[in-house]
């Protein structure tokens, strides 16, 4: 199949509007919508095909309870790293869409997969895990096209996540997304928006 220079354009206002979204509505999504996002996962390159993911659908309000905890006591460590107009700054932002996000999912990287037999990451085992965010961006890009926005919640203490969501003590959590309706989509980066930072484009290096 050929793309045209339409087909550019449309991906760049794609990409522009994949913005990180922390304010969501608590409108269900609905299911075919959840399983497109599962394909889009499902069609992302991996490191010797290992597909090293491993998702958990987190619909139990009291583990969602018990993250929003985690969250809470880890955003207080967070927040310790400022001071003065900085500290009050960060305070006013809104780090998660955990009270609110209809779909919840934790991310994990399996170090040791058996599918692609070890293939490609002997001397850089870090594949794994670049795999796995590469599956998220590719869900991430999905969940756009549908109106749905993510956001990834880093603010946590990731250390307790295996064994709050029973799973192997050897699987790595990669990521904690909260993903529904926006309410607000915009392109603008919120943090840039919001006076955080602006969004300045790094140049690249040649040598």
């Amino acid at each position: 199949m050929d793309f045209t220079e339409a087909d550019t354009e449309k991906l760049f206002e794609l990409l522009r509007w994949r913005r990180d979204v922390r304010s969501f509505r608590t409108d269900p999504l609905p299911e075919q919508a959840i399983i497109n996002l599962q394909h889009a996962m499902a069609l992302a390159p991996s490191v010797g095909n290992s597909r090293p993911w491993r998702v958990v659908r987190v619909d139990s309000q009291t583990v969602r309870q018990t993250i929003i905890e985690n969250h809470k006591q880890a955003n207080e460590e967070a927040s310790r790293l400022y001071e003065g107009s900085k500290l009050k700054q960060y305070m006013d932002l809104k780090l998660a869409g955990l009270r609110t996000a209809p779909l919840q999912l934790a991310v994990f990287t399996d170090p040791d997969p058996s599918q692609g037999y070890g293939l490609g990451r002997q001397t850089m085992p870090e594949t794994l895990a670049y795999s796995t965010v590469g599956a998220i961006h590719q869900l991430w890009l999905a969940a756009r096209t549908m109106n749905i926005g993510v956001g990834w919640v880093s603010i946590i203490d990731d250390k307790q996540f295996n064994s709050i969501l029973s799973v192997p003590a050897e699987w790595s959590l990669t990521a904690y997304l909260c993903i529904g309706y926006p309410e607000q989509a915009s392109d603008e980066p919120e943090l840039q928006r919001l006076g955080w930072q602006e969004n300045d484009e790094p140049d690249w290096l040649v040598r």
